[in-house]
């Protein structure tokens, strides 16, 4: 099936979209993009093979702006039923109508099947929508029991439980309940639009309903509205439409179909062009993590998404900045330094990776101003309190410099080995050659007589910033006592008080803000970043 979708703002021509053996597509939009009115574009171009649905407006008689969704729905009831509701108070919902439309059914299949039996003609009940609906109802929500009595549709949780009326039902078990109605009454082989399919329901549920809905009218293609990445992507690959803006004076947008195998993944893709800010790649896991609790903070105007490791932040900054020609967003990432020497990390920087100027993140809550500052919100005198964690620090990277020596000296060899076993061979004797050759160029012992000169230069000279540099060691930040010299029980509350001061905006988060940035080169990579625009 072919679909063309509305004239774009850019003067190009409308796009249409092929939906080939597929029977869903997903239009999806950050808040005040302009999908609702793509929607209602796009069913007005169908004419009567559109239905659309919204949950929202036929609980609470809700109107959508200048179009009533519901009113495709409308067009379906029988006049007598309209006629009824017509002379209502309070006008009914539209789900009172889709049940009250239900039962009407349901009556005249009773009623025919009863005057064809008195006639003496072959009579049979045939499976009503009704049917169709208790049967979905009692699949979605096992134990609870659909029931007919007196011409109204009750509920009930049990055998033993009194029925009670729909409108005790909650707002996800309405929302069900209109669904699995309102679907039965669209065209033959139309097109059943859905306006936030996943409000009132729990994801858990979201999923497997609306997968019962498009198999129980599998001659229906089923177009959803959303705001919700995780639902656009559970229905498996169906085209996605992204509408970016829209100018509703002329009723033109500016929209494009995501591509597909771009690399990320699409929930992650739909979830950041939804937000319509620059997008920072962090590694963590999003809740636990330093990282996912700090930079948000420090980059209160980028779209801050969490990936666990280092190398899927590279790969998905790499991924999402390749693809600008169609977002137009600026995609940034960090990873922590470890123990990277500076040709890796000039590397990542010109990707648009930031690399501190510190071994791991614990150590960011050790930088000289950001220990100042906490300083001064604990009272305390700033140069004192430094004082004592900058002795600290040089003493304990003094007396761990040959380990720390070994670690940089490992890494430095495996990231050597690694690149030169990558390279190409013709044959095996070439490999083999190749790498008795490398203990020779390696030449450990010198790399780590390197490192150990170094690293005393830096302990001697009291190079702090460079110690910070080059220290990996957790217990570092325990260590230096930084914690209880700023009034803190233990190194989690410090960190802790850090987020607290930048969320709630102290007098010292500017200059905690800026010491972060600061380490990250956050000027260098903008003006990096502006220069190839």
């Amino acid at each position: 099936m072919e679909i063309t979708l509305p004239d774009r703002r850019d003067g190009q021509a409308a796009q249409t979209l092929d939906l080939g053996a597929g029977r869903c597509f997903v239009i999806i939009g950050a808040n005040g993009a302009g999908k609702t009115r793509f929607t209602t574009a796009t069913a007005a171009s169908l004419g009567e093979k559109a239905y659309r649905l919204s949950a929202l407006d036929a609980l609470y008689n809700r109107r959508s702006g200048t179009a009533d969704i519901t009113s495709t729905m409308r067009k379906r009831l029988s006049p007598q039923v309209l006629a009824q509701a017509d002379r209502g108070e309070p006008r009914p919902t539209m789900l009172e109508l889709l049940l009250a439309q239900l039962m009407h059914d349901e009556m005249v299949n009773l009623i025919g099947y009863k005057l064809a039996a008195a006639d003496g003609r072959q009579a049979t009940l045939r499976s009503t929508r009704l049917d169709k609906v208790i049967a979905l109802w009692q699949d979605v929500f096992p134990g609870n029991r659909v029931l007919i009595d007196s011409g109204k549709i009750l509920f009930s949780r049990g055998l033993d439980m009194a029925a009670y009326s729909p409108l005790r039902l909650s707002d996800g078990e309405r929302a069900v309940l209109y669904y699995a109605g309102a679907v039965l009454y669209a065209p033959n082989g139309g097109v059943i639009f859905v306006d936030s399919p996943e409000i009132f329901l729990h994801p858990t549920l979201t999923n497997s309903l609306w997968n019962r809905l498009e198999t129980l009218r599998s001659d229906c293609t089923f177009c959803y509205t959303t705001h919700d990445p995780e639902f656009a992507s559970s229905r498996n690959g169906a085209p996605v439409v992204w509408v970016r803006d829209c100018d509703p004076t002329a009723d033109k947008w500016d929209y494009d179909i995501l591509p597909p195998d771009s690399g990320i993944s699409q929930e992650l893709y739909m979830t950041l062009i939804g937000t319509r800010k620059p997008v920072l790649f962090i590694e963590g896991d999003g809740r636990h993590s330093i990282d996912a609790k700090l930079y948000p903070l420090i980059f209160p105007d980028f779209t801050v998404r969490s990936l666990g490791s280092c190398n899927k932040v590279i790969e998905s900054t790499r991924t999402f900045n390749d693809l600008t020609s169609f977002h137009k967003m600026d995609s940034f990432g960090i990873v922590d330094r470890d123990r990277r020497d500076d040709c890796e990390v000039a590397y990542l920087r010109r990707k648009k990776i930031m690399v501190p100027d510190v071994a791991e993140i614990e150590n960011i809550f050790i930088l000289e101003d950001v220990v100042r500052a906490m300083a001064a919100i604990a009272g305390k005198n700033p140069d004192k309190v430094f004082g004592k964690v900058r002795r600290t620090i040089l003493a304990l990277f003094k007396a761990d410099i040959h380990q720390q020596a070994l670690q940089h000296t490992r890494h430095k060899i495996k990231r050597a080995v690694e690149y030169r076993v990558d390279g190409r061979f013709s044959d095996i004797g070439t490999l083999e050659k190749h790498l008795a050759e490398l203990p020779a160029e390696l030449n450990p012992r010198r790399t780590y007589e390197d490192f150990c000169r170094d690293f005393h230069s830096y302990a001697d000279s009291g190079d702090y910033n460079a110690v910070l540099r080059v220290f990996n060691q957790k217990s570092m930040l325990t260590g230096c006592n930084v914690a209880q010299m700023c009034g803190f029980k233990n190194k989690d509350s410090y960190i802790a008080g850090v987020i607290a001061a930048l969320r709630r905006n102290a007098p010292q988060a500017a200059a905690i803000r800026e010491a972060i940035k600061r380490t990250l080169g956050v000027d260098e990579q903008l003006a990096q970043a502006a220069a190839e625009k």
